[in-house]
């Protein structure tokens, strides 16, 4: 159909997070929840035909997660740090931030609530909308496009909670 945007795979995104801490209610009103991203882990890599080359690990970042009052769908606003290692001298650093929904109803929910019978979650009930911005030359073009991803939570025993992000852009 003529005028609808298409998407480019670009970005898979691997996020390990460190267990939430609950700030309580705040003067929205909701609930607020703060996770952190395990410092020097987890990465943001691009797709093999995609023309932007990453190939990045996560220096710092937050989550801060809000309930609905409906408490079907969480939402998120992340802000990060991300370090790459094919440009910029082999350490570019870029601000990677995104926000996005997820429904917490199904496998998510459990995720979220830490149940013991939690697993590894489909991709479908988890989406966002990210950014980039950095100084580094090779990577300009990164700031002049919009991406949108689909997420899932993924668990491993003995190992922390990841957020696998299939990150593309939105082109014409």
């Amino acid at each position: 159909m003529s005028g609808f945007p298409k998407l480019i795979p670009a970005f898979t995104a691997l996020v390990e997070i460190e267990p939430p801490a609950p700030v309580g209610p705040v003067a929205s009103g909701n609930s607020l929840i703060h996770v952190v991203i395990a410092p020097n882990k987890g990465s943001i890599k691009s797709e093999p035909n995609y023309p932007i080359k990453l190939d990045a690990t996560f220096v710092h970042g937050a989550d801060f997660i809000r309930a609905d009052p409906s408490g079907k769908n969480v939402r998120l606003e992340v802000h990060s740090v991300i370090r790459d290692s094919l440009n910029g001298g082999g350490g570019g650093l870029l601000r990677f931030n995104y926000t996005g929904v997820i429904s917490t109803e199904g496998p998510n929910g459990k995720v979220l609530g830490g149940s013991p019978d939690a697993a590894t979650t489909p991709f479908g009930d988890a989406f966002i909308n990210a950014s980039f911005e950095t100084g580094v030359p090779e990577l300009a073009e990164i700031q002049n496009k919009v991406y949108v991803g689909s997420g899932r939570f993924v668990l491993e025993e003995g190992k922390p909670v990841t957020v696998e992000y299939k990150i593309s852009e939105v082109s014409y």
